[in-house]
């Protein structure tokens, strides 16, 4: 395998000893398909798993979990100090409860005490360990110090066990670790959300007609899944409300999925008591229609077309924006807009925000079915306090990032 360039990230991928081992190896192969210069560093439990010329081949660097070999390079400093990122994935609960409390009695462990770079630790282990009151103060130990601890997913666990302590999906680690290492790259807070819990919905809402057809619109979810991501990787605990969304689980996000604006209306109004910053990313239908068939409507034998009469939902935005569930919270809403007749865009996003009583709302120009579905976005944000920030086009994460920065001036 060729050697990486000089400018290559350099990632420590730190793995512990679980069954989820063999899942950190395709975290490897995507850091080193996308040009990161990896150091696999596993723990000796974690080669009962998956061996030594595994993780060799996949980062073509020799592999040792002691501090004896090679102990003319001091491996147990040089890689955690040289490193740009560490990844420990899985990180078992003995590896939570090493770290938090310094101890260093292999390679991963001393190399996380010589690291001063941003440190990811990603758990997975069986619920009932995940949950001992040890593991908890471990990890909230960890978050203290400023180590971006990612919440397991739920799902099935070794054997028939089902619960919260599956690794995440490895795709989604890699997302989460590249916003820290962008983040790093710029000199930002890497953890400026640490202690915050914040909610974000996605998605776009349907409303039934019959069992079959529904009214609904374009939205992707891709913008809500972006900040949800955003968040993750800056320290902050996240429950991401979805409608009607075909994307894989942001990694350490909780994830509530709903369908109708009137079930999105109740997860939102549930979860915004417990949190500091509300995105309403997600687009909720304006109208429901008035009636539901049981039974899916027929054409009619003359090609007339029955009319729809439609009620309007709940608005969500300006209920939690007006009624604050939690004193203090930012909430930031969004607006798609066109433009017309009675103002333009922007003109049209400051009379939505002054009328939503939103802190922050993001507005942005549709025209054309601009924004849906893309994987880019740009947008004006403009606060309550006149303040208006323009971000250019790029990658919809760059526009989560803008946004939370904004928030997080407004905690």
């Amino acid at each position: 395998m060729p050697s990486s360039p000089p400018s290559a990230p350099r990632v420590v991928l730190g793995v512990g000893g679980g069954i989820a081992a063999y899942k950190a190896c395709e975290l490897l192969r995507r850091f080193t398909e996308s040009g990161h210069d990896v150091t696999p560093v596993p723990t000796e439990a974690a080669l009962e798993f998956v061996g030594a010329p595994t993780w060799a081949a996949l980062s073509g660097k020799p592999v040792a979990t002691d501090v004896w070999t090679r102990v003319h390079e001091v491996p147990h400093v040089r890689i955690g100090q040289t490193a740009d990122l560490v990844v420990v994935a899985p990180a078992t609960a003995n590896l939570l409860a090493k770290a938090a409390h310094g101890l260093a009695d292999d390679l991963l462990t001393n190399t996380l005490l010589t690291a001063r770079c941003p440190v990811v630790m990603v758990p997975a282990m069986h619920t009932e360990m995940w949950e001992h009151p040890a593991t908890v103060a471990n990890v909230a130990t960890l978050r203290a110090r400023g180590v971006i601890v990612v919440e397991p997913a739920e799902g099935r666990l070794t054997g028939k066990d089902t619960g919260k302590g599956r690794l995440p999906d490895p795709s989604e680690i890699f997302e989460v670790a590249v916003e820290v290492l962008g983040r790093a790259a710029v000199g930002a807070a890497p953890t400026d959300l640490a202690g915050r819990h914040v909610l974000v919905s996605a998605g776009g809402t349907r409303e039934y007609l019959d069992p079959v057809r529904f009214l609904g619109n374009r939205s992707s979810g891709r913008q809500g899944y972006a900040l949800a991501r955003a968040a993750v990787a800056r320290g902050a605990e996240v429950t991401l409300v979805a409608a009607n969304v075909e994307l894989p689980d942001p990694a350490g996000v909780t994830v509530v999925r709903v369908e109708t604006t009137a079930e999105l209306h109740r997860a939102v109004v549930s979860a915004a008591a417990a949190a500091d910053a509300v995105v309403m990313a997600a687009a909720p239908a304006d109208f429901r229609p008035v009636a539901f068939s049981d039974d899916k409507i027929k054409k009619n034998p003359d090609g007339s077309a029955a009319p729809i009469e439609l009620a309007q939902n709940a608005d969500i935005l300006a209920e939690i924006s007006h009624e604050r569930a939690r004193p203090g919270s930012v909430v930031v809403g969004f607006a798609a807009e066109t433009g017309d007749a009675t103002g333009s865009v922007l003109e049209l996003g400051r009379a939505k925000l002054a009328r939503k009583g939103c802190d922050l709302l993001v507005v942005n120009d549709v025209s054309g079915g601009a924004v849906f579905g893309s994987t880019e976005n740009e947008a004006v944000i403009l606060g309550a306090d006149g303040s208006a920030v323009e971000v250019p086009r790029a990658a919809k994460g760059v526009l989560a990032h803008a946004i939370w920065d904004q928030v997080a001036q407004r905690f």
